[in-house]
């Protein structure tokens, strides 16, 4: 009776849980999600505005990026377009020095997507002129984005769910490698890049679930901040997702992926598997 007892622990030690979670905790998972979506809503957000509305083919603006992203549909769709699209003429009345003061405010979220990653694999921060880096993975980010948008409704049922599966691994796989400046090699950050759609997936079903509802009500008792606050939420979602994933791939390379000592080694920041 006694082996019984011990047998769910030993399966739970064998797993080597409890190391993600206290490497999470390390971390500070949700804290770091919760500065990933403060930063996205007030440094990426107006980028992607502008290039939303200079774009000649989706004549939806940046609420049809949004609301895809999060998968809305009908009434919430509407109330969200309502609320955000910004007019038109906003790239009539964009300065060349808001272009570039928008462009720096994007490379400092992806600066603080790099010291995420890095942090994860327990590298050192890379010095200030890897900055193309960061650029170099926004304008991709920026890409990422417009053909998921674009897509919609280009690509139709099985088909747009495999591109979309195909380019999101692809896009996080190559991320995570280009901003660590190639320490990790590729086949060690495969994990994380499926990971990533795996959790992006469950955080559309939920955002369809319960954010559709959501910001309808909230529009209603609390007009445009309560929509906001529900796009702010999505985002601590997505930021959780995106370093969570790294987070997990990298507990299973270490536990899982690899045979022999030195990858079953605890995690520890000074230790990264390359």
């Amino acid at each position: 009776m006694r082996q019984w007892r011990s047998a769910p622990r030993r399966v739970w030690e064998w797993l080597a849980v409890p190391a993600l979670f206290r490497r999470g905790r390390e971390l500070e998972l949700m804290h770091r999600a919760m500065g990933f979506a403060t930063l996205a809503l007030v440094t990426l957000a107006p980028l992607l505005i502008v290039v939303a509305a200079a774009d000649p083919l989706v004549r939806g603006g940046f609420a049809f990026w949004l609301t895809d992203g999060m998968g809305l549909s009908g009434q919430s769709a509407d109330t969200l377009t309502r609320i955000i699209s910004p007019p038109r003429e906003v790239i009539g009345t964009t300065s060349v020095l808001s272009l570039v003061l928008l462009a720096v405010f994007g490379v400092s979220f992806a600066g603080s997507v790099q010291n995420g990653y890095e942090r994860i694999w327990g590298l050192a921060s890379g010095p200030w002129h890897r900055v193309w880096r960061q650029a170099t993975w926004l304008v991709l980010l920026t890409a990422y984005l417009y053909q998921e948008v674009l897509t919609r409704t280009a690509v139709h049922g099985t088909g747009r769910v495999l591109l979309t599966v195909l380019s999101t691994v692809a896009f996080f796989w190559w991320g995570q490698h280009f901003l660590l400046g190639g320490q990790i090699r590729w086949r060690t950050l495969l994990p994380g890049a499926v990971a990533t759609i795996v959790g992006l997936a469950g955080l559309r079903v939920f955002s369809s679930l319960v954010f559709t509802p959501l910001i309808v009500t909230n529009a209603l008792n609390y007009g445009a901040v309560g929509t906001v606050l529900v796009v702010e939420s999505w985002l601590i979602g997505v930021g959780f997702v995106v370093y969570g994933a790294a987070l997990f791939g990298r507990w299973f390379t270490q536990h899982h992926w690899t045979r022999g000592h030195e990858e079953r080694a605890p995690l520890s920041p000074g230790s990264p598997p390359t």
